[in-house]
């Protein structure tokens, strides 16, 4: 490779890299802003699901709506720090386990540099095999309860009239629940549903979620399901 070619292919790479971030603000700007007419549509007696709580970003700014929370969280360390957050606030209900489309115990799986970070590296946590930088090693992951999520929704829509807010950020866990979800017009029972979704971690799964994004956008307005959570 000559040097000009070199320096065009720095140049491109640069270039993209400035395209990614600015892509990435703009999805956090836009989630902000989405946040905060979630809070604002919020009041007391109204039922959310935080899924992927990790340590309360989310979970804290909807514990102070009055709304009754139940916040998911399966890695141990996340929920550690979780519990902290929201101590004392008894409109919070927390849930030390991973959801699904059905119950059992799952393999959770952590980010390869989680114990040089394990604040940066919680996040990363997952139960789906397969994801970009997890140490998938049976000495590194550790067994978890599972949640069958659709029959929880389903109880707490028959006691509420329905569930106002469902936020899930389950690192490759969403795919099954969403295409679920559809299938069984489950979204019906929740005022709004968004989730950030995970193909760009998981490179065998990305036509099954081009496929979901498809079918849920032609039934639902994003208004009601909105898949470019953060």
């Amino acid at each position: 490779m000559d040097a000009a070619q070199s320096d065009h292919d720095a140049l491109k790479e640069a270039h993209d890299k400035l395209l990614r971030r600015a892509a990435r603000n703009e999805r956090a700007q836009f989630a902000r802003g989405l946040m905060q007419g979630i809070l604002s549509m919020l009041r007391p007696g109204d039922v959310v699901i935080d899924c992927g709580a990790n340590v309360g970003a989310v979970t804290g700014p909807l514990a102070e709506t009055g709304a009754t929370v139940h916040a998911f969280e399966p890695d141990p360390y996340a929920f550690g720090q979780l519990s902290k957050r929201v101590e004392g606030k008894e409109n919070v209900v927390l849930h030390n386990a991973a959801v699904g489309v059905t119950a059992g115990s799952v393999r959770l799986m952590r980010a390869a540099n989680f114990d040089e970070n394990p604040k940066g590296g919680s996040v990363k946590s997952t139960v789906v095999a397969g994801g970009r930088n997890i140490d998938e090693r049976d000495e590194a992951t550790i067994e978890v309860e599972m949640i069958a999520l659709p029959e929880f929704i389903h109880s707490l829509a028959a006691e509420a009239g329905e569930v106002a807010f469902l936020k899930m950020d389950i690192e490759g866990a969403e795919l099954d629940l969403l295409e679920h979800m559809q299938a069984e017009k489950l979204f019906d029972v929740v005022r709004l549903t968004v989730a950030e979704t995970h193909e760009n971690k998981f490179r065998d799964l990305r036509p099954r979620f081009a496929a979901l994004r498809e079918a849920i956008a032609a039934e639902h307005p994003v208004t009601r399901v909105n898949l470019d959570w953060i």
